[in-house]
């Protein structure tokens, strides 16, 4: 079994970011901090753990900010930092740096190569707007891959894990950030200017559709793919302007044949489905299938197909998991499986969900 991502905050990590605070500033009270750190790290979740390595630092450095994050700053090249153990050193910036914006912003730099800075640039966006912004256009030039793809990441609107930037739901500060960076050389920085889209789509719909169709018009080498990753969030809904980018005619398309296996499945067990479906015109046919329940809907990959001419059928076998996961509960009862071909509901059929 993986070892779940919280017990990643642990004494081995604290460790070794107090080995390389210690290589900078000799006065750091190494084993006391590994100690206060560590200690009632037991049944903390992992941003806790986080927050309670952070607070252990801020009382070993010194009490001036300003150095502080000097001393963090050059610290990140003296050991191998990595999100682990480098991330309460960001959450220590995120807190105490309100007031000096230019040395938190220089020291987030340093540090987001080994630990991503994405989370802790968010207080500072959001309290000190355009200055901030300034910093970030200027990362978005950068020639570190890892400044480019925090400029992007750290301000998407809706940023995993991260605290909402009231202002950045709003799009149009970040643009600029995007256009630079919408055919960027590195995969990494160009998967968050990707995410960094789907959350704008979630809000602003048209918005990301244009964008993208203006990002076509224009070229680039690698605009295609980040395209296809931006509007997965649209294509789940059956936007009509996503499925156009990608070639898909609205609507189009019709099921022939829907099979279930079985019309009760338990929970922990599989349903499994077939679906064939026809073609009204030649082009891409995007597949998506929707569990639903009553207060509950919830749409999947079902596969992609681009069909030569009208007429032509594609047919799909799937199973979909009812394994209990801690994060969604799923109560026995009845449910309906729809089948959704280039944005519209075209078959569906009830089965009903059962104890384990």
């Amino acid at each position: 079994m993986a070892q779940p991502l919280k017990e990643m905050i642990n004494p081995a990590s604290a460790g070794v970011l107090a080995d390389g605070v210690a290589a900078v500033w000799a006065a750091f009270p190494r084993d006391r901090f590994v100690a206060e750190a560590s200690a009632g790290l037991d049944g903390l979740e992992l941003k806790e753990r986080v927050r309670h390595v952070a607070r252990a630092l801020g009382a070993a450095l010194p009490p001036g900010f300003p150095r502080a994050a000097e001393i963090l700053r050059e610290s990140a090249a003296r050991v191998r930092l990595d999100m682990w153990s480098g991330w309460p050193a960001t959450e220590y910036i995120a807190v105490h740096g309100h007031d000096h914006l230019d040395e938190a912003m220089t020291a987030l730099a340093a540090l987001t190569p080994y630990a991503t800075g994405e989370f802790a640039v968010r207080p500072y966006l959001d309290r000190h707007r355009g200055d901030a912004m300034k910093i970030m256009y200027g990362w978005a030039e950068s020639d570190d891959e890892h400044l480019r793809r925090l400029a992007s990441e750290g301000s998407r609107p809706r940023l995993p894990w991260g605290s909402r930037v009231p202002w950045l739901m709003e799009p149009g500060p970040a643009l600029p950030i995007l256009d630079r960076l919408r055919d960027d050389p590195s995969e990494y920085v160009r998967r968050s200017v990707a995410n960094h889209v789907n959350d704008i789509a979630k809000d602003h719909p048209e918005v990301a559709v244009g964008l993208l169709a203006r990002w076509r018009s224009e070229g680039g080498s690698h605009v295609e793919r980040v395209l296809r990753h931006a509007v997965r969030g649209l294509l789940r809904t059956g936007h009509p302007g996503a499925l156009e980018l990608v070639g898909a005619a609205p609507g189009g398309g019709s099921v022939r044949a829907l099979v279930l296996d079985a019309d009760r499945v338990a929970v922990g067990d599989r349903l499994r489905f077939t679906v064939t479906v026809s073609a009204d015109a030649p082009g891409p046919l995007v597949l998506k299938y929707a569990v639903r329940r009553d207060g509950s809907r919830r749409v999947f990959h079902l596969g992609e197909r681009t069909v030569a001419a009208a007429g032509q059928e594609i047919t799909v076998s799937r199973s979909h998991s009812f394994r209990p996961v801690t994060t969604r509960t799923e109560p026995p009862g009845p449910r309906v499986l729809e089948i959704v071909v280039n944005g519209a509901v075209r078959a569906s059929a009830p089965f009903t969900l059962t104890g384990s």
